[in-house]
């Protein structure tokens, strides 16, 4: 079969941590073929969508001492070709965040794919319907207390509701520009000035969970069925535990009660088309549903000795 990518430039990407190079190194290992292209490489042509694509071949990573190593020419590209996405079995948009005009319009151009002849994961309209942080708050029985607003005086009420909270703008990932507020904290106007942008843009305030200190547990969901976890725990004077600004892994269980909360949420994903999706859990409450570019699939494999990418391209397979 054929595989394409739509990711971020391959040079950016970490294959010893990227979730998408994970997916394409196991369906080059599964023997099948995989092209890579970027939203800036798509096209409508005759009513059709099209890409620039281009075959990648990679060298898969190897554990030494319990870490990934890659070589430092970890891949090879192919020429580019210009040529209709319906020709290729599978497309996985797997472009990072934030999902912005250029974003919005790269899914409308997926739209275009014939179902019948191409699966597209995600789902273009389940991504554009899904913001990752407004996502989980129709699951209200399993999220934390939480208010979308931008103004100052609904947070302040909030704030001195809870006395801790956590400040998250809506287009954000990997914990970009989250903040941690307590009550009595004299930069209380600045804070919410810069989140909300002066007031014109709404955020996310959830109250603080405590049980964050213990770790932001990433579960992966395939088609709305759990496959494996990993909590990240935050290091040193850092409230977040995102592994982009330094948060340390380690090896999880699923418990009951997250396995409620996926069971919560697995038929709205499978309506809304999302196949692939990374929920955040913190302390047995669900705090974001990752749908873009979730990842996790490195450290899970790495921590418990199995292959992630391999199950979900077989999954795509069916």
């Amino acid at each position: 079969m054929k595989f394409v990518f739509i990711i971020d430039p391959i040079a950016q990407l970490d294959p010893t941590h990227d979730s998408s190079v994970a997916m394409m190194e196991s369906a080059q290992i599964l023997g099948h073929e995989v092209y890579i292209t970027s939203i800036n490489e798509l096209s409508v042509v005759n009513g059709k969508a099209y890409a620039h694509l281009q075959s990648i071949n990679l060298k898969p990573v190897e554990l030494v001492n319990n870490h990934w190593q890659v070589e430092k020419n970890w891949y090879y590209l192919g020429e580019s070709a210009f040529s209709p996405l319906e020709s290729y079995d599978v497309v996985l948009m797997r472009k990072d965040p934030p999902v912005n005009t250029p974003y919005l319009y790269a899914t409308y151009i997926l739209d275009l794919i014939d179902p019948e002849k191409t699966k597209v994961i995600n789902s273009p309209q389940g991504i554009r319907a899904a913001n990752e942080k407004m996502y989980a708050l129709q699951f209200s029985s399993v999220i934390p207390s939480t208010i979308v607003t931008q103004s100052k005086s609904v947070i302040a009420d909030f704030l001195a509701e809870k006395e801790a909270i956590i400040l998250k703008p809506l287009g954000g990932k990997a914990g970009e520009g989250i903040l941690f507020l307590q009550q009595g904290d004299r930069n209380f106007n600045s804070l919410i000035e810069i989140s909300t942008k002066q007031g014109q843009e709404p955020i996310m305030v959830q109250e603080y969970l405590p049980s964050a200190k213990e770790g932001d547990k990433r579960i992966i969901l395939l088609n709305g069925k759990p496959i494996g976890a990993v909590n990240r725990i935050p290091t040193g004077k850092e409230f977040r535990g995102n592994m982009a600004v330094g948060g340390r892994v380690a090896q999880t269980q699923i418990t009951e009660r997250e396995l409620t909360i996926c069971e919560a949420v697995a038929p709205r994903l499978i309506k809304d088309g999302l196949f692939f999706v990374g929920i955040d859990v913190i302390g047995g409450y669900l705090t974001e549903v990752n749908v873009t570019s979730p990842t996790g699939i490195r450290e899970i494999d790495r921590l418990n000795d199995v292959k992630l990418g391999e199950e979900v391209i077989n999954a795509l397979l069916t």
